[in-house]
């Protein structure tokens, strides 16, 4: 991909910050989405690489999403989006941090036939970070509405702390945690979009994602940066396990390196 970087407008930084969200329409080309599908086929389904496959078909996760993280690790072209400067210098103009660093990548897939909505949640509490600002680029790489897996996020709702990870398979409803009130599901965004486009969101945005009611996979791509200097929690997470980091050490190194 031609890694030009792109110049957000003000009132695009500005609903970032205060809704917690943001849609940017056609950040890749038509070129570098038909790349990328391809890149992303080839990657799905490698067995014994670095990457982690987090369900399988028959799993009742794999109903809710057929997901893969890291799959920078495993091949060269998806590195090539995923540590993309273009993606990560938009994700600094609208966080204000002084670098990004790529924590994860994940490609999500939204299986047809018996799909299950992603429930609602936020995504700092399954990252081992001490502080918020992390965010993340989640890019349609299939137009998407309420028939197919678009996502809904809730304008403002990254304001609230971090509450509790949300069991995706068996939730609880966030909206009924005792940190939440004020928080109106009906505020709701519903985001379409066509192939090609995306939506950054924070790290506590409320969000949720439709069921895929069609015959096709619904396929996208999440790129997960966190603001250079964030530090480890020092709680479990795949891509972190078994690195020696300790408590309160800076999450840097050449798997978390700096894009922007």
């Amino acid at each position: 991909m031609a890694d030009n970087t792109i110049q957000l407008t003000e009132e695009k930084v500005r609903y970032y910050r205060e809704n917690g969200f943001v849609q940017v329409d056609n950040i890749m080309s038509e070129d570098e989405l038909a790349e990328l599908r391809n890149y992303l086929e080839e990657t799905m389904g490698v067995e014994g690489g670095r990457s982690t496959q987090t369900a399988r078909t028959g799993d009742l996760y794999y109903k809710v999403l057929n997901q893969r993280v890291n799959t920078w690790r495993d091949h060269g072209g998806m590195a090539r989006y995923v540590t993309s400067r273009r993606f990560a210098d938009a994700a600094k103009q609208l966080s204000g941090a002084s670098g990004i660093r790529l924590f994860h990548d994940h490609a999500l897939l939204k299986m047809p036939q018996d799909s299950k909505p992603t429930p609602w949640h936020q995504d700092l509490p399954y990252w081992p970070m001490n502080e918020s600002g992390a965010l993340t680029i989640w890019i349609a790489l299939d137009d998407v509405d309420e028939n197919n897996g678009c996502m809904m996020l809730v304008p403002k709702s990254q304001k609230l702390k971090n509450l509790k990870s949300i069991d995706l398979v068996q939730p609880e409803d966030l909206f009924a945690d005792e940190g939440a009130k004020g928080v109106d599901r009906n505020t709701a965004a519903i985001v379409r979009m066509k192939a090609g486009s995306c939506t950054f969101h924070d790290g506590l945005t409320f969000h949720y994602a439709h069921a895929n009611q069609t015959n096709k996979p619904r396929r996208a791509l999440a790129i997960i940066y966190m603001p250079d200097g964030t530090t480890y929690s020092g709680a479990n997470h795949v891509c972190t396990d078994g690195l020696g980091f300790s408590k309160g050490d800076v999450i840097s190194g050449g798997l978390f390196p700096k894009l922007a």
